[in-house]
């Protein structure tokens, strides 16, 4: 019974999910109907802040996002895999040392941010590497 379960959820699940987690800003696609009947109109309206939790899994992942506007906190979790959540782009990764960042909520101005994550080169190139590609720039001089 849980491998159906599980199939049916896979099929409305989506493929395109970015790698994202606590402490990254990201800027979320949120779709809104304006209107009824024949007047309605679907827009997609940007959320950015910082993720502060994600929670669950599967398709009850949800993800919390929260930003500060005129000076007021705005929170908003949506779910991961809702429709009415357009796309998801990831804006800046943050470090934190955390895997929940309610603190963030206490904290105004400059503390309320979030170090930004280094990114690391895969491999530095041997000392043996460099030189053979130095030597080919030389042979084709």
């Amino acid at each position: 019974m849980t491998d159906l379960l599980r199939q049916i959820e896979e099929e409305h699940m989506k493929p395109d999910v970015p790698e994202f987690q606590p402490g990254d800003t990201v800027r979320v696609g949120v779709r809104i109907t304006e209107g009824s009947g024949d007047d309605r109109r679907v827009r997609v309206q940007p959320f950015e802040g910082v993720v502060i939790a994600r929670d669950g899994g599967g398709m009850n992942e949800t993800f919390t996002v929260r930003r500060v506007t005129h000076g007021v906190g705005v929170e908003r979790t949506f779910p991961l895999h809702s429709p009415t959540v357009d796309d998801i782009e990831v804006i800046r990764h943050g470090d934190p040392r955390r895997a929940k960042l309610y603190y963030l909520r206490r904290r105004i101005g400059r503390g309320a941010r979030v170090r930004e994550r280094v990114q690391r080169r895969e491999t530095a190139p041997t000392a043996a590497e460099a030189e053979a590609e130095d030597t080919e720039d030389q042979a084709e001089e």
